[in-house]
């Protein structure tokens, strides 16, 4: 059985020593009185519950998925499944990051993000459950009436109820514009909802009392494409005004979707047959308010392949030092025993340096994003929210897609050391690349993700965003490039962002005389984009690193090695990335569809 061991150190490096989280969140009224220890003891505790609670069941849910009862539509998750969840739930860990006001703890979504990351790790399947329902808190508090909040959000908040995000139906994934699902106006001011959606994640279970629904809809006047969606509140059961449990609503679940991973989750088709339900926001502008949750879903899919390559990295590191195979080409490294470990063959470490040096960065990365969030959502200052807000846009597309494809490469590389035992059920690597590979898929695929990045955040406003970006990876080589120590990183990080603005400018010229220019450029440029921001992190973690690899500490050095390779081994691709980039659509579109 694959072993967790939550990165606590890596985790506090970040948080303290190169993002200084504590210094800039006591800057916010909010977390004023936040600081160190409090952020520590929350990882320490949220850890434990990971490693101890929830990986034991990652494997045996893996193999046991959920049941379907098709007379009742109710749903069972795998065992152990609810009572991890009711622990979850009384240990207070769903109120974490939540409105004080609906009973929450108002702590930094920083700390929820490094929370769901060790969640991740130890059980993706598990950690949907409750991991939506934050989606679907954030969307009913920024845009849900009172009486939806003061309904749903304490509920949710407390964990006593989880929620979902119901959109894609049976003959539109991404073109939501297309949905069919309706919604009938009442005299009391409910609507009734007829449709279908398919692939809802945790859809319909047994962990919680009731399921909150989000769902995108049409009213009957709406007019036609994304400009006619409307988004609606429809619990599983029906809340009285006392706040107890009604009847039962007309949403339910009609099947589950056999999928190639993530088997203990859910994965639902659902009916709805005059389900009752309530506008969220205005008419005919659903999608404005489903953004909030859809982006909120975006970071965490990111958050899941971060967390499954550092857990594959471990297992594949533990394996890597105890399984012999040969001896090394230089000569025996363990000549008391019959062969030598694997870690000591040069294409080992590149698999297992690959998937370190992913994880290292995409948790600076996705840390920074949340502290960006921070400070947007509670910032008295009207320039920085809206610095940070631009800076979140920019950077969400970058860690859904350039996270995910990494966490693809990283857990199968972190197979393929296992040898033939990778493939195995037992020692839990294969269902890791099982799991990871979804993410690239849902939520947006990568290449959606690509077209959001280029199409709309860059090009959308003349490069505004990326130049802000740009301006603060330039003032940091600025500021160390007279440093000989840091020139091994601060050259090449200089060099990529000379290269992302030539790119940028020859593509928007290119897009204006043909905007599927865009398309056929984009996933390469996201990841030439996504490697310029690991190189600003690991040349700022190598920074940090160098000043502190005189004390003794084995931390800072292994993190010198990681960020040397990553510099050496992995930022290279962007140069065939460029090139590829800059090849253009004609290679694409010339041949006639016929001859496919």
């Amino acid at each position: 059985m694959p072993q967790y061991t939550p990165p606590l150190r890596d985790m506090q490096f970040l948080l303290h020593e190169v993002l200084n989280a504590t210094e800039e969140l006591k800057l916010l009224p909010k977390h004023a009185e936040i600081d160190a220890d409090t952020m520590n003891a929350v990882l320490e505790e949220a850890g434990k519950f990971a490693a101890e609670v929830t990986a034991p069941l990652n494997l045996s849910g893996d193999a046991e998925g959920c049941t379907l009862d098709k007379a009742t539509h109710e749903v069972k998750a795998p065992q152990g499944f609810k009572e991890a969840y009711a622990q979850y739930v009384e240990g207070g860990w769903p109120a974490l990051s939540c409105d004080p006001e609906y009973g929450g703890q108002g702590l930094p979504i920083l700390l929820n993000q490094c929370m769901y990351e060790m969640l991740n790790s130890a059980n993706q399947a598990w950690t949907m459950y409750p991991g939506l329902s934050h989606g679907a808190y954030e969307a009913l508090h920024a845009h849900g009436t009172d009486e939806q909040k003061k309904t749903y959000l304490p509920k949710l908040t407390s964990g006593q109820w989880t929620g979902t995000m119901c959109l894609t139906e049976p003959h539109c994934g991404t073109d939501l514009g297309l949905l069919r699902s309706k919604a009938e106006p009442q005299a009391d001011g409910t609507y009734k909802i007829n449709g279908q959606k398919i692939f809802i994640s945790a859809g319909e279970h047994d962990l919680a009392e009731n399921i909150v629904h989000l769902v995108l809809a049409r009213l009957p006047d709406a007019p036609q494409g994304s400009k006619g969606i409307s988004l609606f509140v429809v619990p599983k059961f029906l809340v009285n005004a006392d706040g107890s449990l009604g009847q039962r609503n007309g949403i339910f679940c009609s099947g589950l979707e056999h999928k190639m991973g993530i088997h203990g989750n859910a994965t639902c088709q659902m009916v709805l047959e005059d389900a009752v339900g309530t506008l969220v926001g205005e008419p005919n502008k659903g999608l404005m308010a489903m953004f909030v949750m859809m982006n909120a879903a975006r970071l965490g899919v990111g958050n899941q392949s971060l967390g499954l390559t550092e857990v594959a990295y471990q297992n594949a590191v533990a394996y890597a030092k105890d399984r012999i195979q040969m001896r090394a080409l230089s000569g025996p490294k363990a000549p008391d025993k019959p062969a030598d470990p694997i870690i000591v063959h040069p294409d080992v470490r590149k698999m297992l340096l690959t998937a370190r040096a992913y994880a290292e960065g995409g948790r600076a990365l996705s840390m920074y994003t949340a502290l960006q969030l921070d400070k947007m959502l509670a910032t008295d200052d009207e320039d920085e929210r809206k610095d940070c807000e631009g800076e979140v846009a920019l950077l969400t597309p970058i860690i859904k897609a350039f996270l995910t494809d990494n966490g693809w490469t990283a857990t199968s590389a972190c197979m393929q050391v296992f040898g033939g035992h990778g493939y195995i059920h037992e020692t839990g690597m294969e269902q890791y690349v099982r799991d990871a590979r979804i993410n690239m898929i849902y939520e947006g695929t990568n290449t959606v993700q690509s077209l959001d990045l280029l199409g709309r955040k860059v090009l959308g406003d003349n490069g505004a965003k990326l130049k802000k970006f740009g301006k603060r990876i330039a003032e940091f080589v600025e500021e160390e490039g007279t440093d000989e120590a840091m020139q091994e990183f601060i050259n090449p990080l200089a060099d990529l962002g000379d290269k992302v603005t030539k790119l940028t400018q020859e593509l928007g010229m290119k897009a204006f005389g043909n905007a599927d220019e865009v398309g056929a450029a984009a996933v390469d440029y996201l990841r030439v984009v996504g490697h310029l921001c690991f190189a600003y992190f690991w040349a700022r973690m190598a920074k940090v690193a160098l000043q502190k690899q005189g004390s003794g500490d084995a931390f800072y050095t292994a993190k010198l090695h990681t960020a040397r390779f990553y510099f050496a081994k992995l930022l290279p691709e962007t140069a065939t990335l460029i090139r590829t980039a800059r090849a253009g659509l004609a290679p694409l579109m010339a041949m006639d569809e016929a001859l496919f």
